[in-house]
């Protein structure tokens, strides 16, 4: 069975910086679209990161474009999230997803998702 697990998240100060690692086990997801969402408390989930399935495409909303980068490795069957010049509002958890296309996650569509790793930014 398919497990996506989250993991890199901690407390850290506001304009530091972060890198979330989500392994994929059970199968190998290359070809597969693959991201991340995060979600605040009272807030609503918010995809925040995607790669296509070459990594050859990438996505973000505009909400965190330039300090976001998203990377795969798919020999690790691994998806990363840099994070730079964090922000209190980007405390949330973090979860990671794999969908068939990049298309899909943004439509927040996704065949699996994964457990998530909290991020917590102090002021």
């Amino acid at each position: 069975q398919a497990q996506l697990v989250a993991s890199g998240g901690g407390l850290v100060q506001a304009g530091g910086s972060l890198r979330l690692s989500c392994a994929a086990s059970g199968r190998t997801f290359s070809g597969y679209a693959m991201g991340w969402f995060r979600q605040a408390p009272g807030k609503e989930r918010e995809f925040v990161a995607g790669i296509s399935g070459s990594g050859s495409s990438t996505y973000f909303p505009d909400s965190v474009k330039g300090r976001f980068t998203i990377s795969r490795d798919n020999i690790r069957n691994t998806v990363y999230l840099q994070i730079n010049s964090l922000k209190p509002e980007d405390t949330a958890v973090y979860s990671c997803a794999v969908a068939q296309r990049l298309e899909q996650l943004q439509r927040r569509m996704y065949e699996y998702w994964g457990q998530g790793t909290q991020v917590t930014v102090s002021s």
